[in-house]
C-alpha cells in the first residue's frame, strides 16, 4: 500500500498527517481551522484518498502557519507515498463545475515543483478564512510533493465556490496522476528513467 505518516513540530504548529493514496475517501480532519477542515474533507473524498490530519497551531494569531504547514505536510506525504513513482500515470487533469464556477486543474508528477495559480478570488475572506491562504497551501504542497500543478479559473464570482471547485478538481487530477498504469509494469514514466 502507498501510505505515509508525517509528523512535523515547529514553534507554530504540531501536525500529524496520515495519507493512503489507495484509499476510499475516508477522512478525519481537525486543523483548528473550520474552512480548511471542510476543504481537506472534500479533497480526500474526491481524490479517494484516506486522510487523517491533526493540527494544533497558533490560530490565535491567524491561520497562516496552520494552512501553510499542513500544505507542506501533505506534499511530504504524497512524495513519500509515491516512493520512486514506478508505474504511475504521471499526468492528470480535471475540468470541474461548481455552481457558477468552472475550474481546470492539470498535474504532472515530475519531481519538479511548480505552481501556476490562476484563481481570482473576489473576496479577501470566506467567513473568517483569509482567501490569500489558498495559494500558500498549494505552494507548500507543490514544493514538498515535487509536482507541477496548474489552476485555471474559467468562470466564477463566488470565492467559496471557486476554492471548493479548486480543491475538488486538484484532488481528482492528483488521483488520476497517482493511479497505477498496469501497462507500465512498474516502469518510471520518463525517458530519463527517473522522476
Amino acid at each position: 500500500m502507498r501510505t505515509s505518516t508525517i509528523t512535523r513540530r515547529t514553534a507554530e504548529t504540531d501536525i500529524r498527517l496520515v495519507l493512503n493514496l489507495d484509499g476510499a475517501g475516508k477522512s478525519d480532519i481537525d486543523t483548528g481551522c473550520g474552512f480548511l477542515n471542510h476543504m481537506l474533507t472534500l479533497f480526500a473524498k474526491h481524490g479517494r484518498f484516506d486522510l487523517t490530519v491533526k493540527c494544533v497551531g497558533d490560530t490565535d494569531v491567524d491561520d497562516h502557519h496552520t494552512v501553510e504547514d499542513i500544505g507542506i505536510c501533505l506534499g511530504l506525504a504524497f512524495a513519500e507515498a509515491l516512493s520512486d513513482m514506478g508505474g504511475i500515470v504521471r499526468y492528470g487533469n480535471t475540468l470541474l463545475p461548481m455552481d457558477e464556477a468552472l475550474i481546470l486543474t492539470a498535474v504532472d508528477i515530475s519531481g519538479r515543483a511548480h505552481l501556476s495559480y490562476g484563481l481570482n478570488l473576489p473576496t479577501a475572506k470566506i467567513g473568517t478564512f483569509d482567501t490569500e491562504l489558498v495559494q500558500e497551501f498549494w505552494l507548500g504542497f507543490v514544493r514538498k510533493a515535487g509536482v507541477t500543478l496548474h489552476f485555471r479559473q474559467l468562470a466564477g464570482e463566488n470565492s467559496h465556490h471557486i476554492v471548493e471547485g479548486a480543491f475538488k478538481s486538484a484532488a481528482r487530477s492528483l488521483r488520476a496522476a497517482c493511479a497505477i498504469d498496469p501497462g507500465l509494469n512498474g516502469e518510471i514514466p520518463s525517458t530519463k528513467g527517473v522522476l
